[in-house]
């Protein structure tokens, strides 16, 4: 199993470094055949991993590399660590990596640089394989780092088009400010416990906070200033790790970025900003829940955070018009449900959506790039329409992925898509939670449930139904995909239908606890899984509700009054643009934080370093030196009669000096 686990891990490594090292030499066709066909192997033996660690008997696998960081008291080794929750981000990873990979090679055909393309691919997945293999914090900041600079370069693929250079360095400055939290929580976490290693981290964890009177109050960190007993700097810790979680997964104050990644390549989008980075974040806490659990504080952040990000990014996702960012905003959302899982801790409901989503929210992004690349590279809907009859396999791998995302299923039974399943766990979990924002955040999310079926259906009623908005010459020239773009929607396709129905139990059912084998923390007799099965029953319709109105509503203002969402928007039109502007996000952190540091910089540039520093130091000095030089300079003419001049004048100043000396 160690090998098997060593291959998982390096694979993806060896074949970033023979399509980036030697794609040149072999050429574009090798350098995909080679990184997707070691993809496949990976992915095979995860699902081998997948089966016998969190399906079968074999427990906690930790895999020894090599000695890393020996320094005094701190000793960190680089291993892997392997339980349910890895393998079930060992799926995760791979299987959308391997199918990113594939679909990426008739994607990407007339692109001259596919070497390097699939070189950025497969570390990617290294990088994200490394995080989620961590055991420890320094490994995992070791793959958080990597996955952002893979990230970077897969946005920024087209460096020759300067929006997508733009949103790569948008993205990768936002995520330094979530990392910058994640770093000191690091480094608060080795204050607190002596130590970065999980194994250790966690047990100690256990009998950390101390008894009710038993030295409470004692200071142990000092933090900004403040002066943090045990509760507090646990509590302030947990915040920390937090902040690198709403970066790296787009919470709200630190999601400006994902949508604007959408300027790379469609099957970045699907990899990165859909189905593995982004759900980076939900890992961290996860793994870190037996932290959490001891901060109820710091979980109501997370609720909250995760509530408002749900709600916020539904509401810009009715009325966007570019396919891409509708079904990124999607992302946002989804991504806001699994932190209120999370937040609740309903820790098994939140994996088991980052598990279900990455199926359906893969095969909606990839099935918009199979719709992309239809219609010569268009992606705005409004210049779609009519193209079911045209490309009838793409239509249905997308209402497919529709009726997923919008969790299409009957409450109360077995039938059901997986977004049915684990999106309506969260929404019933959040309900039955203790948590003093546990109203709040139901309400958002089933409110985020409507939005999310309004805007998915209205995706596909623009993009699929109505008549042709498109030119002549663009729908003479609409096609389907080749099936080596296709066969990647299929299997997920497959996946959105039956992983909700084939896993449930496992996930968060019947075999929790023997599923998780405590790599998630689960409260005493699974209180927050038996309180979940018995919500009132209009608590289990409200998200069916919320569906069938988002589908009525988009139905009649797109199919059967067309003319309605115009009227509306003209109506409303503040609203409109507030939604349509994202809420002025981007504005306004232009005015707080990019405005305020051009000026600084331009002050400390103009004023700083040209008049004080230059002015003063060196350019003053050269200059005083200079003047002095060009005033003896021209002292030198070149001319004889100047020189006798300057020589009379000078004997008549010394005989006259004589004179005068000699009269005293």
């Amino acid at each position: 199993m160690d090998t098997i686990i060593k291959a998982i891990v390096f694979l993806p490594l060896i074949g970033f470094l023979i399509a980036g090292l030697l794609g040149t030499q072999i050429g574009a066709k090798a350098s995909e055949y080679v990184t997707s066909g070691l993809m496949l192997i990976a992915l095979a033996l995860s699902w081998l991993v997948f089966f016998d660690v969190a399906l079968g008997e074999e427990e906690m696998i930790r895999v020894s590399v090599l000695r890393w960081i020996q320094s005094g008291g701190f000793d960190v080794e680089w291993a892997f660590r392997v339980d349910t929750l890895t393998a079930v981000m060992f799926v995760v990873v791979n299987t959308v990596s391997t199918l990113v990979h594939i679909y990426s090679i008739g994607y990407m055909h007339h692109d001259p640089n596919r070497p390097r393309f699939f070189s950025y691919l497969s570390l990617f997945t290294f990088a994200m394989l490394m995080l989620i293999t961590s055991d420890n914090l320094l490994q995992m900041f070791f793959g958080w780092e990597g996955v952002g600079l893979a990230s970077y370069l897969l946005i920024g693929f087209w460096y020759k088009k300067p929006s997508a250079n733009a949103a790569a360095i948008k993205a990768f400055i936002v995520n330094r400010v979530g990392d910058f939290g994640f770093s000191l929580g690091i480094f608060s976490v080795f204050v607190l416990f002596g130590s970065i290693n999980l194994e250790t981290i966690f047990a100690a964890a256990q009998s950390y906070l101390p008894a009710e009177g038993a030295g409470a109050g004692e200071a142990v960190i000092n933090l900004f200033g403040m002066q943090l007993d045990k509760a507090d700097a646990l509590t302030a810790t947990c915040l920390l790790l937090f902040m690198g979680a709403m970066g790296k997964s787009a919470q709200f104050l630190l999601h400006t970025w994902l949508p604007d990644a959408m300027e790379g390549p469609t099957p970045v989008s699907a990899l990165i900003h859909a189905a593995t980075m982004v759900t980076a974040g939900v890992f961290l806490v996860a793994r870190m829940s037996p932290l959490f659990e001891l901060s109820p504080d710091a979980l109501t952040v997370v609720t909250l955070i995760g509530a408002i990000t749900a709600f916020f990014a539904a509401t810009v996702g009715l009325v966007q018009n570019d396919i891409k960012r509708v079904i990124a905003y999607s992302t946002c959302s989804q991504l806001g449900y699994m932190f209120v899982a999370l937040g609740v801790g309903a820790y098994g409901a939140a994996i088991f959506h980052l598990f279900t989503h990455a199926f359906f929210k893969a095969l909606l992004f990839l099935g918009a790039g199979s719709v992309i690349h239809a219609v010569d590279g268009e992606q705005d809907m409004r210049y779609m329409g009519g193209l079911r009859t045209h490309i009838p396999v793409t239509y249905w791998m997308m209402f497919i992925g529709t009726i997923a995302l919008t969790g299409v299923g009957i409450p109360g039974t077995v039938i059901g898509t997986a977004g049915f399943f684990s999106k309506d766990a969260i929404i019933e979990s959040t309900f039955a939670s203790h948590s003093i924002v546990s109203g709040f955040a139901f309400a958002l999310l089933v409110i985020a449930a409507l939005f999310t079926s309004f805007y998915s259906w209205r995706l596909t009623f623009m993009t699929f139904h109505g008549r042709p908005r498109a030119s002549s010459d663009v729908m003479h020239h609409v096609h389907e995909s080749p099936q080596v773009m296709l066969v990647p929607l299929y299997v997920l396709a497959l996946g959105a239908l039956v992983a909700g129905f084939l896993f449930h139990d496992y996930f968060f059912g019947h075999h929790y606890a023997e599923f998780w084998q405590g790599s998630l923390f689960t409260l005493p007799e699974n209180e927050i899984l038996e309180e979940y099965h018995h919500v009132p029953l209009w608590v289990k319709w409200s998200p069916f509700v919320a569906m069938a109105l988002g589908l009525y509503t988009a139905w009649y203002m797109y199919i059967r009054s067309p003319e309605t969402p115009k009227y509306l928007a003209e109506q409303h039109r503040g609203l409109y643009q507030f939604l349509l502007n994202k809420w002025y996000f981007d504005e306004l952190y232009d005015f707080l934080f990019v405005r305020t540091a051009k000026r600084l910089g331009t002050f400390l540039w103009k004023e700083g370093d040209g008049r004080v520093i230059d002015g003063f130091g060196p350019n003053g000095i050269a200059a005083r030196v200079l003047d002095v030089t060009d005033r003896v300079v021209r002292l030198q003419t070149g001319y004889l009669y100047h020189y006798a001049f300057a020589m009379l004048i000078g004997i008549a100043a010394l005989v006259t000096w004589m004179m005068l000396g000699s009269s005293f």
